[in-house]
Order: C-alpha cells, then sequence, then structure tokens
C-alpha cells in the first residue's frame, strides 16, 4: 500500500505531477501530456501526446481524421475497440493488443464494447486537433 502523500494529486512544487489518469483525462478530452498544458507543468511536452480515453459502448468518432501530421500508438486497456483505416478494419480485443499508424494515415474508431485505450501521438502539435461535431476547439 502506499504512503497516502505519495499520491497527493497535482502537487508540482518540485517538479513531480502525481495524477490519476481516469480524474485527470476528464479535465481535457481526456489528454494527459502535451503541448496543450501549461509552460512549466511537467505533464507540458511538444515532443509527445499522451491521452487516457474511457469510451461506451457504441461511443465512435463519426468524422474521420484526415491528413494526420504526427504518428500514433494506441493500446488497448479494456474492452472491444475498432480502429478503422482507408480500406482496413482493425479491432482490439485482447488487453495489450495495439495499433500505430503513421504520417497520412486517415482513421476513425468504435467502441465496440465499453474500453479504455492508451493513446500516445508525436510530436505534439499546437493549433492541430480535429473538433468534434459541435465543439469548434479542443485537442
Amino acid at each position: 500500500m502506499r504512503p497516502r502523500d505519495q499520491l497527493a494529486c497535482g502537487r508540482m512544487e518540485d517538479g513531480v505531477y502525481v495524477g490519476n489518469a481516469g480524474k485527470d483525462a476528464a479535465l481535457d478530452r481526456g489528454w494527459l501530456l502535451g503541448h496543450f498544458k501549461e509552460d512549466g507543468d511537467p505533464r507540458h511536452s511538444h515532443a509527445v501526446e499522451v491521452k487516457w480515453g474511457v469510451h461506451a459502448r457504441g461511443e465512435r468518432r463519426t468524422r474521420w481524421v484526415e491528413g494526420e501530421v504526427r504518428t500514433a500508438l494506441l493500446v488497448l486497456v479494456s474492452g472491444r475497440f475498432r480502429m478503422e483505416f482507408p480500406g482496413r478494419s482493425v479491432l482490439l480485443e485482447e488487453q495489450g493488443d495495439y495499433v500505430v499508424w503513421g504520417r497520412g494515415v486517415d482513421h476513425s474508431w468504435v467502441a465496440e464494447d465499453e474500453s479504455v485505450v492508451l493513446t500516445v501521438r508525436w510530436p505534439s502539435v499546437p493549433g492541430y486537433a480535429v473538433p468534434r461535431e459541435g465543439d469548434p476547439k479542443g485537442p
């Protein structure tokens, strides 16, 4: 068991941030690390972005990401999650299944069951975001 002070979420005075992916993800559309975090925050990075995605069964990206400018890795933590690519569909169904795609690869997704996925993209590109329907901005 961890001492309580080791999990004091949000403390940054020593250059260390300790948090909970499930709780922190709710604050920024799932994104835990990237250029969109404030300067001085250990989670601020231009090199990489990390997302903790929690998706209800049937949730889907209704708008395809087109002209992707980053490389991405998506790892299934739990559930069944389908990634869609032009001419190809990839089903992740065992914990640890993953898919990697590169720059220029259009994509979309659907959660076939309630799912948790960890996404890492690089580099972290300021000003680049695919808005959700009804949401004109966001990472």
